[in-house]
């Protein structure tokens, strides 16, 4: 499906015509996306501006500089412990002064350590690192901070001040989004710190696109090793997607596939050819199964058991809509969208558990909705559904904990696929611009989400909605 200001943006001399004509129209900027599987040197030759006396100078050196980026640093103490990974790499990390921006080249990320912020009086670092340095911040620019949680604070003050960070970076978020670019904060918990590498670099990469404006916490609840490198991250794993002949389904088996990923291709039976074509392409299996069916969970449990042994990573994303306001929606409509939403989504995954084939490790990766955590008008079964999937993460992901399995959501906003073509076009278009990219995200956008969470590199995160939104103005 074509977005037409989209298309716009790409022809340089449509938007010189339009800026020459003051022209109110806004063109969003078309996205770096990632053109194949992950790479170790995934910034490569970027400009990582790195800033905050925080207590994880050393951590960001070594995340920054394996990434293959070209370091700039603000601070003694952070040219310090740049000096010895970025040196070894052959990119000497260059100083900046307080004010300094990189003289004629454009920013790929500005990268904070607010780990040392504690009074109102503190925050203004923020303001003195970022002001003269974000209209530098090129396109699909990436801002992160980190900092500790909250809820972790020694004090008052100290919590308010790093609650503050959220209220920022969607802030932000905001400002840069007509650049194509992001501002995202993560929340590091003490002792979480080996953790906090891979989601950085999901976050400064270009597979994190249309994520933005979003606050996650990196924790060490879910036990488990994190994996020593960074290419081919899910070699030998099966992985299971459930409505996959299609859409979001089918791109992230794809992408899935393509990092190692012996995939298991999951559609109903009257999905069986675009389900095989699916599979076909990307080397891998398909399972035929209606998941309302009460005994698709013992056939999908005992077709990956006898076929694999197990089962690594589970990915519910079939699911289904069925849009009618409350007054006029009949009682079976309800029942079939939240059984095969949300009842399904349980019963698989319990069967799935009590039955061992879920292995320890593992992932179980669920779809929610934007709509599930604002509502929409004449979408209360769907809503209550993808809500609910929120609720189903939070109460599973501290019982598996202990046997290192981690469940997350994600909730897509406004995607490019079959189900958003149908929407009416006035309302389509205007439903592209209420985000801070201004655009609809691909399938793709999701499926590069799943995929970063079906990684090993991937535990810290567990009990987690993950937005893939674009920095949806609608939602919490």
């Amino acid at each position: 499906m074509s977005d037409f200001l989209l298309d716009l943006s790409r022809n340089p001399t449509a938007k010189r015509l339009i800026k020459a004509a003051g022209l109110p129209i806004p063109l969003p900027t078309p996205l770096d996306r990632p053109r194949g599987a992950t790479t170790e040197a995934i910034l490569e030759n970027k400009i990582v501006v790195v800033g905050g006396e925080g207590d994880l100078s050393d951590l960001l050196a070594r995340i920054v500089v394996t990434s293959g980026a070209q370091p700039y640093v603000i601070g003694g103490r952070l040219g310090s412990a740049f000096a010895g990974p970025s040196e070894a790499a052959g990119r000497r990390a260059r100083q900046l002064n307080p004010n300094e921006s990189p003289e004629g080249e454009k920013v790929h990320a500005l990268l904070f350590d607010a780990t040392a912020l504690k009074t109102t009086f503190d925050l203004k670092q923020i303001y003195d690192f970022f002001h003269p340095r974000v209209r530098g911040l090129g396109r699909s620019g990436r801002v992160l901070i980190v900092a500790r949680p909250p809820e972790a604070a020694a004090s008052t003050e100290e919590s308010a001040v790093r609650q503050a960070l959220e209220g920022f970076v969607r802030s932000v978020a905001k400002e840069v989004g007509k650049l194509g670019a992001t501002a995202n904060l993560l929340y590091l918990a003490d002792g979480a710190e080996e953790r906090l590498t891979h989601v950085a670099r999901f976050m400064l990469s270009s597979a994190s696109a249309f994520v933005t404006g979003q606050p996650l916490r990196v924790t060490k609840d879910a036990k488990g090793e994190l994996p020593s490198g960074y290419t081919s991250p899910l070699k030998g794993k099966v992985v299971l997607v459930t409505g996959s002949a299609r859409g979001i389904g089918a791109a992230t088996a794809e992408i899935l596939a393509g990092e190692g990923a012996q995939v298991v291709v999951l559609d109903r039976p009257a999905d069986e050819g675009p389900a095989t074509e699916v599979a076909q392409k990307i080397g891998g299996t398909v399972l035929l199964a209606d998941i309302s069916d009460r005994e698709a969970p013992k056939l999908i449990s005992g077709f990956l058991k006898e076929r694999f042994g197990g089962v690594d990573v589970v990915v519910h994303n079939a699911g289904i809509t069925r849009d009618k306001t409350l007054a006029n929606m009949k009682p079976e409509v309800w029942d079939q969208t939240i059984d095969i939403n949300l009842g399904a989504v349980a019963r698989i995954t319990e069967e799935l558990l009590e039955s061992g084939v879920l292995r320890d490790g593992g992932r179980v990766i669920c779809l929610s909705s934007i709509a599930g955590l604002a509502g929409n008008n004449g979408q209360t079964n769907y809503a209550a559904s993808k809500g609910g999937i929120v609720g189903l993460v939070r109460g599973f992901a501290p019982k598996l904990a202990k046997r290192g399995i981690t469940v997350n959501a994600i909730a897509p906003g406004f995607i490019e696929t079959r189900m958003t073509a149908a929407i009416p076009v006035a309302i389509r278009e205007v439903a592209r611009r209420l985000s801070a990219l201004g655009q609809g995200g691909q399938p793709s956008d999701v499926g590069q989400a799943i995929t970063f969470l079906a990684t090993p590199g991937s535990q810290g995160l567990t009990g987690q909605v993950l937005r893939v939104c674009g920095g949806a103005f609608i939602g919490a």
